[in-house]
């Protein structure tokens, strides 16, 4: 037993005061026996055990169905520190308002101790946090979603560099549900809430927040990315890296079929939501997926959408929040198969299609071991990592951004994902269309202040000889009635093809005052439901129309102030006189 834990999970265990104390290995028996409690104390529901094998439903509570940003804070000894896109809260202020939330919380309850590992095993690069809980729940999704147990305590072995992550259910009331971040302490501390991103302290708290603070300090990136393998047709790989805000297609592009009229194709899935990566003693950049499972958002998730996602749930998988029908099998909006009468939503109640309430919570979950995904990489488990020959930045956009288009350099990249601006849906809103700035894609999850964090992302290239082709993408431009004219889904392997050839060196481009471009003709059209001359209206660029989009980018980088690094105004005053010649 490391002594560094056993001293933490003792003061934990006289601050929480349980029942019981429960320590996981992460064996076969103990995920049986943990899922027979759940089931005895209802906390899980067994689907139809012959169409589902495996399968169990849980429902939150109403009031603990997703991510709460206005209660996450970043817990630094200075408020600048943090950002002005965090929420910040002193390490003394958080010892006065929320320590004293777990004094006594776990009375009555269970407290299991979750050593988890985050990255392959055996990888340098992967990290090793310890989760304490009293959510059984909690603990049967880290075990999906982190090599959990005995693996990570013998990856630390005697050392003390792990992530203390402390959760309690508490009384679940929004007004004491808080999730604290110590960058500096390398500790989390979740109170008040049972939901995954808030409760599985192993995905966006350690993966990404407090994760890219130890990358700063490192010299490593940990990115809110996807990480997917192309093997062309004459048997050559690559490895692209995306960076999505939430609806725009990540998952999917993870996990993309090759359309049937692109013969010889092959995509692999590595990660589809978080990557970590490494600049490589050659020169590259190097990534690894610190993730075992995928936590997938389940409305919209279909055969058409995704199919491999689809095959990947039939099996033990955890489903939340989502539409239970007679038969025992689950249902969300967006499904393959019509509702049917009878169906209980998310909260359990008899669900009336008239009414206009959605059967399924429109943020409801699968939680899934990626080693079921049928097109999962046999990199996933490689403990280098895989070499990134390209990085994506995609999101919504109805007009003005191109289909694609590449970046000059590593800075011009990183001020590419810097100004990464997307357009937010009904579901998420209630508006639609309305912009929101997410840098990376990392905005609501950098662990620290994001004008430093575009600052290490230029440190970072200064050390790469061999850098990724850095691109934008946007699949998402309408036409005067508001539909997509670029068909997406698979056809989006038509883009990847033409990203590929620049990295190698080929592709048709011309030269815009935004990047370069491709050519109408260098987009591989054969057999696509889309005209020659609707990918050229795709492609085409208004250099006036971005004169809007440099003052809003302007505004947002003066909210860093100092913070803001010099190489990102160097690209931004040049984009201008781009535009204006």
């Amino acid at each position: 037993m490391n002594t560094h834990v056993k001293k933490w999970v003792d003061e934990i265990a006289a601050l929480t005061t349980p029942d019981r104390v429960v320590w996981c290995d992460g064996s076969e028996e103990e995920r049986a026996r943990l899922t027979e409690e759940a089931v005895k104390t209802g906390v899980l529901m067994p689907l139809n055990q012959e169409k589902m094998p495996g399968c169990y439903l849980h429902r939150s509570d109403s009031s603990d169905v997703a991510r709460t940003e206005h209660l996450t804070f970043i817990c630094s000894p200075k408020e600048e520190e943090a950002g002005p896109t965090n929420n910040w809260m002193s390490p003394a202020d958080a010892d006065k308002k929320v320590l004293p939330l777990f004094k006594g919380a776990m009375k009555g309850r269970t407290m299991y101790v979750v050593p988890f590992l985050m990255g392959p095993v055996g990888s340098k690069f992967s990290k090793v946090g310890v989760e304490i809980t009293d959510s059984v729940y909690v603990v049967i999704n880290m075990r999906i979603m982190t090599r959990m147990g005995q693996v990570a305590l013998d990856h630390l072995g005697s050392g003390e560099e792990f992530t203390r992550c402390l959760h309690s259910l508490g009384d679940l009331s929004p007004d004491r549900r808080f999730i604290c971040h110590f960058p500096q302490k390398n500790e989390i501390w979740s109170v008040g809430s049972g939901y995954g991103g808030n409760a599985l302290l192993g995905k966006k708290c350690l993966a990404l927040r407090i994760a890219s603070t130890l990358g700063q300090r490192q010299g490593w990136l940990a990115e809110h990315m996807l990480i997917l393998g192309v093997k062309t047709p004459a048997g050559k790989m690559h490895y692209v890296t995306g960076a999505f805000p939430s609806a725009c297609g990540k998952t999917n592009l993870a996990m993309l079929v090759p359309p049937a009229s692109m013969p010889g194709w092959e995509i692999t899935t590595v990660g589809d939501d978080i990557a970590w990566l490494h600049p490589g003693d050659d020169g590259r950049l190097w990534a690894i997926n610190p993730e075992a499972g995928f936590f997938g958002v389940a409305p919209g998730t279909s055969m058409k959408t995704n199919p491999n996602a689809m095959r990947t749930i039939r099996t033990n998988t955890i489903f939340t929040n989502v539409a239970l029908k007679p038969d025992g099998t689950v249902w969300w909006e967006g499904h393959d198969d019509p509702p049917v009468e009878g169906m209980l939503d998310w909260q359990g109640k008899p669900w009336d299609p008239k009414s206009g309430d959605k059967a399924a919570h429109p943020n409801s979950r699968f939680t899934a071991p990626a080693a079921q995904c049928p097109c999962i990489s046999p990199e996933f488990t490689n403990p280098n990592g895989v070499p990134i020959s390209a990085i994506l930045f995609g999101a919504r956009r109805q007009r003005r951004v191109p289909l694609v288009f590449q970046a000059e350099t590593w800075q011009h990249g990183t001020f590419l994902g810097a100004t990464l601006a997307s357009e937010t849906t009904a579901a998420a809103t209630g508006k639609v269309g309305v912009l929101r700035r997410d840098s990376m894609a990392m905005q609501p999850f950098c662990g620290y202040n994001m004008g430093d964090y575009l600052s290490h992302w230029l440190e970072v290239g200064q050390k790469l000889t061999k850098p990724p082709g850095i691109f934008r993408v946007n699949w998402f431009r309408t036409d005067p009635d508001g539909k997509f004219i670029w068909p997406g889904f698979g056809d989006n392997l038509r883009v990847l093809k033409w990203v590929l050839e620049r990295c190698d060196g080929g592709g048709k481009a011309v030269k815009t005052a935004i990047g370069w471009v491709p050519t109408a003709d260098a987009i591989d059209l054969d057999g696509a439901a889309i005209e020659r001359k609707q990918v050229e209206e795709l492609l085409e660029v208004d250099a006036a129309d971005w004169h809007e989009a440099l003052e809003l980018q302007k505004e947002y980088f003066e909210k860093f102030g100092s913070h803001t690094p010099g190489g990102m105004w160097k690209e931004h005053n040049e984009l201008a006189k781009r535009v204006a010649a």
